[in-house]
């Protein structure tokens, strides 16, 4: 499935999943928010969603090697 095809006013449990997962891929990766290439308010607002998670993960992760060097 492309994103031009699940970026309509229609959509389902499995486009919003899907918008979810590449938004938290890209957080998780540190990927910018403006990154998001949806424009469906729906959609894009699932794609935020993940994107919150995943960054909010990997400063998670951030924070876990940090203390991780400071008491080796």
């Amino acid at each position: 499935m492309k994103i031009k095809d699940i970026d309509q006013r229609e959509w389902s449990i499995d486009s919003l999943n899907k918008a979810y997962r590449q938004g938290y891929l890209f957080g998780l990766s540190g990927e910018p928010q403006e990154s998001c290439p949806y424009h469906s308010e729906v959609i894009a607002a699932a794609w935020e969603a993940g994107w919150t998670d995943g960054q909010a993960q990997n400063s998670l992760k951030v924070s876990e090697d940090g203390y991780e060097e400071a008491i080796a």
